[in-house]
């Protein structure tokens, strides 16, 4: 049975390392203005150190271009090329048929993946990629399993599989929108989503013979979220994923927080090393309950059982988890008093959840007492002011630097 390689968003280096510690195989992150997450760039000087501190550990970075280019961009597509031949990262990520070509001619001793926003959704479409130099195909998300199963058995044999198995979906087909376009001025496709799809909408009915009385169809106070889709999540469908022999299994989300990665990646890892090792005694359930606790939407399987399933709407509109959150990162453990640098406010009494790179099940504690960093003194509650605010607490087992916390909600 092959190993698949578990892929993770890292929109910065410290992620990156976050996203290592808890076991990924692998990263992808932005370049400047020229991926689809751009508020998640990544400047040369921390790619550069990303690189090197991936292939110190023996693992992998890839970097995406993923926009569809203006001719006016070709001028820094091209610098980036040249960059990327000289950095070496181990792919890179492309979705237009001009970019790849500049990177066929600027860098050519870098593999070239085709990004999921060129929608992948045939054999055809995915032979015409490999025909033109790609090494590796990122599967539109479209795909259900028997399509993807047809792929895998007459591909040719080098040519790499790679499928999204957790995080947000795109309205749109494949992710190529233009509704953040029309509505804000801001394209999806080169980078900018102002995330329309989750905005909150008034909607009215116009009666044809009384134009101009509008009435307003059901929503709540915050109005609906008719465009908002639940987030992809197939860890019960590890075994068959796995079975099927694809290469690369990528959990989205360069914009998330350290915390989410490390949990998402947490889980997807302990499912797949468990199932390679005891596939009788998988039990998908367990890995569920524990990416529970870090959602901020519903869950959905999307189209990979049932290319009819109509459970993929969030219309609610959620955006948050009502019983854990982020709490802190370690930065310095001794067994008296650690040192955690705080993500939200934390009190005398909590319960926070430590979450050990490779264990599944995280170690549960009360926090006893809290100190001032800077004064030693004793103090009931600590709340974030400045960045990188820090507080000593007691963790009852060892731990190490950048080690995660999550924090119960007092209100559960």
């Amino acid at each position: 049975m092959k190993k698949p390689e578990l892929l993770a968003p890292a929109g910065s280096y410290e992620k990156a390392k976050i996203a290592f510690l808890y076991g990924a195989d692998a990263i992808y992150c932005g370049t400047s203005s020229l991926s689809l997450r751009t508020r998640a760039d990544m400047k040369n000087d921390d790619l550069i150190k990303t690189i090197q501190y991936a292939h110190e550990k023996g693992k992998k970075v890839y970097v995406t271009i993923n926009i569809f280019a203006w001719d006016d961009k070709y001028e820094e597509i091209i610098h980036m090329a040249k960059t990327l031949e000289e950095i070496k990262p181990d792919a890179v990520i492309v979705a237009d048929g001009g970019v790849m070509e500049v990177i066929k001619q600027y860098a050519p001793s870098i593999p070239i993946h085709i990004s999921t926003q060129a929608n992948i959704v045939s054999l055809h479409a995915a032979n015409f990629w490999y025909q033109n130099g790609a090494k590796r195909m990122i599967l539109a998300r479209e795909l259900n399993k028997e399509q993807i199963q047809y792929m895998m058995e007459h591909k040719p044999k080098d040519m790499e599989m790679e499928m999204f198995i957790h995080g947000a979906i795109c309205f749109s087909y494949s992710g190529r929108c233009f509704l953040s376009d029309f509505l804000s001025g801001r394209s999806a496709n080169l980078g900018e989503c102002s995330q329309s799809c989750r905005w909150s909408y008034n909607l009215y009915a116009e009666e044809k013979n009384t134009p101009g009385e509008m009435m307003p169809i059901e929503a709540d106070e915050q109005g609906t979220s008719i465009f908002s889709s639940k987030d992809l999540c197939l860890i019960k469908e590890i075994p068959e994923i796995v079975d099927m022999g694809i290469d690369s299994l990528k959990i989205e989300g360069r914009l998330k927080t350290e915390y989410y990665i490390a949990s998402v990646v947490t889980c997807y890892r302990a499912a797949i090393d468990q199932y390679i090792k005891n596939p009788e005694a998988f039990d998908g359930e367990k890995y569920l309950q524990e990416l529970e606790k870090v959602k901020t939407r519903g869950l959905t399987t999307f189209y990979f059982h049932d290319r009819n399933n109509q459970d993929i709407q969030e219309y609610s509109g959620r955006q948050y988890n009502e019983t854990y959150e982020f709490g802190g990162k370690i930065t310095k453990y001794t067994p008296e008093k650690t040192i955690i640098e705080i993500r939200n406010k934390l009190q005398v009494g909590d319960t926070l959840e430590l979450l050990k790179p490779y264990q599944l099940e995280p170690i549960e504690f009360k926090i006893e007492a809290l100190w001032n960093v800077e004064t030693g003194e004793e103090i009931q509650a600590v709340s974030p002011g400045v960045k990188g605010q820090q507080v000593a607490l007691h963790i009852p087992v060892a731990c190490e630097k950048d080690w995660i916390l999550r924090r119960k909600k007092l209100s559960h």
